[in-house]
């Protein structure tokens, strides 16, 4: 590695802090010795924090119904070849119930912006895992709803909510989404979890298409400043049934880079290794965890609903994704030599 990286790299050890232009060096720099190099000092960092442990979060889709189109995602509206489903209240409680079985303290309920799910609903459904799970901490992942809306699911008993910008850049944001959606309004809708007091995620998609360096050190220049509690971000991968079919895939390579830079901004940060590393390489969550992640979200949703919620095409939906198969989940961080823990992992603030 040249000077100039190499002091890029300790200014980000030291002061966890880069300009837009720094973090720019440290993408196109990306490479096999660069990363190594990054993956050993967030690894260092992470374990100052976390030693070993390896957080899990029982993930449950519980709707692929969705009113927005964006042009990367499978479970869009206007995807006419997907089958849609709800969950019932009662179901997204069994799916806690067996979670809870096996260990799991954290629930994550993501799906599409469903207005069949509105706040009475919803307020129903956080207030019942709530009352009969106050041990788990409960994570949405709705998309973008009022004030309001998300005050009155916070004192419903969520404390934790991810919602990924996609980007930081409005122009980028308008080249992946239609005029009906407002990056403002993401934006606002960023501040206004934070202010209520959710423990808050965001996140992006990395090699999305149109997305540039500038793009993506700009996204980190963004979570720097925004200072999240989580940070999701994972490879773009197409769906056939989208705008951008035939666009390319984002790489494992830049991925990983990226989460390690995260890990350096915050050593504090909840960072997923994502269901989409595990689906564009067998070891993907593996390498992702020694990038410098901590966190995993085996999939607790009803087995005959998990390939309906398909956001990208050859989303893994069985085997290790299965939460069922949690000893395997355990064997694998195990065999690189963490360790899977079932605490709820909450955010370290001191």
């Amino acid at each position: 590695m040249n000077t100039i990286v190499t002091d890029v790299i300790q200014k980000l050890i030291s002061g966890h802090r880069l300009s837009i232009e720094e973090f720019k060096v440290l993408i196109d720099n990306n490479c096999e010795e660069l990363r190594r190099e990054l993956a050993l000092k967030a690894d260092s960092l992470r374990k100052n924090i976390f030693g070993n442990h390896i957080y899990i979060r029982g993930l449950i889709e519980f709707t692929n119904h969705c009113k927005n189109n964006c042009y990367y995602c499978g479970i869009r509206a206007g995807n006419g070849n997907i089958v849609r489903y709800r969950l019932s209240k009662e179901d997204i409680l069994d799916c806690c119930k067996q979670g809870y079985s096996l260990g799991f303290r954290t629930f994550v309920l993501q799906g599409g912006e469903d207005s069949y799910y509105d706040d009475d609903r919803m307020e129903e459904i956080v207030s019942a895992i709530h009352s009969s799970f106050p041990d788990c901490a409960i994570t949405l992942s709705l998309g973008e709803r009022s004030y309001d809306s998300y005050l009155r699911l916070y004192k419903a008993g969520a404390e934790r909510y991810l919602l990924r910008e996609e980007t930081s850049n409005e122009a980028h944001y308008k080249k992946l989404h239609p005029e009906s959606m407002s990056f403002s309004n993401r934006m606002e809708c960023l501040e206004n979890l934070k202010e209520i007091g959710y423990q808050t995620g965001c996140g992006f998609m990395v090699g999305s298409p149109f997305q540039t360096t500038e793009n993506i050190a700009q996204d980190l220049a963004f979570i720097q400043d925004f200072k999240p509690h989580m940070v999701g971000i994972g490879p773009y991968i197409t769906h056939a049934d989208t705008p951008f079919a035939n666009m390319q895939n984002g790489t494992l390579e830049d991925t990983l880079l990226l989460i390690s830079i995260l890990r350096l901004i915050n050593p504090r940060l909840l960072i997923p290794a994502t269901t989409s590393l595990g689906t564009i390489h067998p070891l993907g969550r593996e390498m992702g965890i020694k990038a410098g992640a901590n966190v995993v979200m085996p999939n607790l949703s009803p087995i005959s609903v998990r390939k309906k919620y398909m956001l990208y095409d050859n989303k893994i939906c069985t085997g290790d994704e299965s939460a069922e198969c949690i000893t395997c989940i355990n064997t694998r961080m195990e065999s690189i030599g963490y360790k899977v823990i079932t605490d709820r992992g909450d955010f370290p603030f001191k």
